[in-house]
């Protein structure tokens, strides 16, 4: 066992001498394979952190929770937000019909609005939230001072709402803002709650966002009857299924739809959802890897082919070490040890090189208000090791049992 230590240590020590003396054709082959290992890094990474964006998005609802958001009609795939159209047919008068289904426990409606909001000279662009009352019941909400609205403050249209923290901080530093105004569209609204910061999420600071009272917002902001969808929780997570297909019947029902490919809208469980972005997401990660592999391979063969030049260069060296005594396993040993130091190499290369890019974008991320960690899976380290040194074997064997296989005579007699 010693002797067999000894001799692989003197393969891999005859190897880098021999690599040394060849520079650029080593640097250029280690950056090759280094360039498809560090897309292969970024490539987990961002799937990672797209992976983790979005469960922290759906993690603040509970799993007996179900979505209804309106939809292009005849269009599954087709959001009204993301199509460009505007689906006006969920009204308040839907979510109080789904209120009414068995398993049904807390309902609220939802639409987004923008505007500047202002006080005392000071302004900020804000998103708003227009949540139902029952929002706080459902979200998982943690308030820094005060509360979320209640259901009778929505209902009599008070003017209230919760500011997320940055806005807090911009508009009252250390000061208490409950029960202070603030202006939103010209007009007063008093401060009934301050949330604890959030971070931003694909985009969006959502310390910056506030909470107004859904039917509020479609009254006094927006001028609209309807909502763009609700957000519901069952009382049985064991029923949730049947709760759907019940939400789904009300909703045809009072849309008038009988051909349910003519659905203005879709219900969603949250396991769904959930599963549905990790089919999307790993989908994505697996085709962009397969890209990946495609270009390490092409790395592969450019390293049979340096290698196959190498062992025609060094075909006068080969064949006097074997005249001398050197056995063919020798031979063939030293230069799978080359294509392992190279490969090996070009993994430690790439892996810093995409932990570099990963740090890039995570300073991008900040600039931009985007949740990103740079942090490297250590299973993406070994797994990226791992294949590069697997390339270097399979693509290294060739040129090396060329290597040995070469009669002594005739080598040295071509040089």
């Amino acid at each position: 066992m010693h002797c067999l230590m000894n001799n692989i240590i003197k393969y891999f020590q005859s190897a880098y001498i021999n690599l040394i003396h060849q520079k650029s054709r080593s640097f250029l082959t280690i950056f090759a394979m280094a360039i498809g290992i560090a897309s292969l890094v970024v490539i987990i990474t961002a799937s990672e952190n797209f992976k983790g964006s979005i469960t922290k998005q759906l993690d603040i609802y509970s799993p007996n929770s179900i979505n209804v958001e309106v939809r292009v009609p005849g269009n599954k795939g087709a959001a009204a937000a993301t199509s460009g159209l505007n689906i006006t047919t969920f009204k308040n008068s839907d979510i109080d019909a789904i209120k009414k289904i068995k398993n049904v426990d807390k309902v609220y409606g939802y639409l987004t609005a923008q505007e500047t909001i202002k006080r005392e000279g000071e302004k900020e662009n804000a998103l708003i939230f227009g949540y139902g009352a029952e929002a706080g019941d459902i979200e998982k909400m943690d308030f820094v001072r005060g509360r979320y609205y209640t259901v009778e403050e929505e209902n009599s249209l008070s003017p209230v709402v919760v500011i997320g923290k940055k806005i807090n901080d911009n508009f009252f530093g250390d000061n208490d803002a409950i029960n202070q105004i603030i202006y939103v569209k010209g007009k007063p609204y008093r401060v009934v709650g301050v949330l604890a910061s959030k971070g931003a999420n694909f985009g969006f600071d959502m310390d910056k966002v506030i909470y107004i009272p859904a039917k509020v917002v479609q009254k006094k902001i927006l001028g609209v009857d309807y909502v763009l969808g609700a957000m519901i929780s069952t009382v049985d997570a064991k029923m949730i299924d049947q709760t759907k297909e019940d939400i789904l019947q009300v909703m045809r029902d009072r849309h008038e739809i009988e051909d349910e490919s003519r659905d203005d809208f879709e219900v969603m469980t949250m396991k769904e959802a959930s599963d549905m972005v990790n089919t999307v997401l790993s989908g994505m990660t697996y085709f962009l890897m397969a890209l990946v592999g495609i270009s390490l391979l092409v790395a592969g063969v450019g390293i049979t082919n340096i290698m196959y030049v190498t062992v025609i260069e060094r075909t006068f060296e080969i064949g006097l070490r074997m005249a001398v005594g050197a056995r063919k396993g020798d031979i063939l040993m030293q230069f799978i040890a080359e294509t392992i130091i190279l490969t090996f190499a070009g993994g430690v290369l790439g892996i810093l090189m995409g932990a570099g890019i990963a740090y890039f974008i995570y300073y991008l991320a900040i600039v931009f208000s985007f949740s990103w960690s740079p942090i490297i899976p250590s299973w993406v380290i070994v797994f990226s090791l791992t294949f590069s040194t697997f390339i270097g074997l399979f693509f290294g064997v060739y040129p090396a049992k060329l290597a040995s296989n070469l009669d002594p005579i005739d080598a040295i007699r071509k040089d």
